[in-house]
C-alpha cells in the first residue's frame, strides 16, 4: 500500500528555482535598504519595496515547505532544505524589520556605520545569489561554494565592527543627554546587525551540504 501511495507523490521538486527565486528576493531587498539608510525623499517608497519583497520571500517559503511535505524524492536532506531557505527568509524579515523600525520611529538620518553595514548586506546579499546556483551540482562547485561562504563570513565580521563603532558613537552622543535617541538607533543596528548574522547562518548551511554532498 505504501509504494503504491508513493507512485502517486510527485518525484522531483522545484527546490533550486526555489532557492534561485528567493535569493533574487534577499538581493531585491538589500539594494532597497542600501537606498532607505542613504536618506533622501523616497524612503517610503524602499519601505514598500521592501516590504513587498518580504512577502514574496514568504510565498516562496511557504511553497517550499509544502514541497517537502509532499515531494518523494528530494535533492538533500528534507532537514537541510528547510533549514537553508529558512535562514534565507529570516534574512529578508530582518531586513523588512529594519525599514518597519526606521518607519516606526520617523528615521530620516542614517549614521556612516548604518551605510556601511547597509553596503555589506548588498554585497553578501549578491554572493549568496552567485552561490545558489552552483547547488545544482554542490560535487563540482564545492571548492567555489567553499571560497563564497568564507567570505560571507567575513563580510559578518566586517558589519560587527561597524556595528560595534556606531553603538559607541551613539551612546557617546546620547545615551546620556537623550537615552530615547539611543534607543531608536540601537533598535536600526541590531536589526542590520541580524541580517548580517543570518547570511552567515546561510553560509554556514551551505557548507554543510558541501560537507554532506561534496
Amino acid at each position: 500500500m505504501f509504494a503504491w501511495f508513493q507512485k502517486l507523490l510527485p518525484r522531483t521538486g522545484n527546490f533550486f528555482e526555489q532557492f534561485e527565486a528567493h535569493g533574487k528576493t534577499i538581493v531585491a531587498s538589500s539594494q532597497a535598504l542600501a537606498k532607505l539608510v542613504r536618506g533622501g525623499p523616497d524612503i517610503a517608497i524602499h519601505i514598500k519595496t521592501i516590504e513587498d519583497e518580504e512577502h514574496k520571500a514568504d510565498d516562496i517559503i511557504r511553497e517550499v515547505l509544502q514541497d517537502v511535505r509532499r515531494i518523494f524524492l528530494t535533492p538533500f536532506d528534507r532537514g537541510a532544505i528547510t533549514a537553508l531557505i529558512g535562514v534565507m527568509d529570516d534574512a529578508v524579515d530582518q531586513m523588512q524589520q529594519t525599514a518597519g523600525a526606521a518607519e516606526l520611529y520617523d528615521v530620516t538620518t542614517f549614521t556612516p556605520e548604518m551605510v556601511g553595514m547597509a553596503d555589506i548586506i548588498v554585497e553578501a546579499s549578491a554572493i549568496i545569489d552567485q552561490a545558489l546556483p552552483l547547488l545544482r551540482d554542490v560535487t563540482g562547485n564545492a571548492k567555489q561554494l567553499h571560497e563564497l561562504t568564507a567570505r560571507l563570513v567575513k563580510l559578518e565580521g566586517d558589519a560587527d565592527k561597524l556595528n560595534f563603532t556606531g553603538l559607541r558613537k551613539a551612546f557617546q552622543e546620547h545615551g546620556k543627554s537623550d537615552p530615547t535617541q539611543f534607543v531608536v538607533v540601537n533598535e536600526i543596528y541590531r536589526h542590520l546587525e541580524k541580517v548580517c548574522d543570518k547570511f552567515e547562518d546561510v553560509a554556514n548551511q551551505i557548507d554543510g551540504l558541501v560537507i554532506d554532498h561534496a
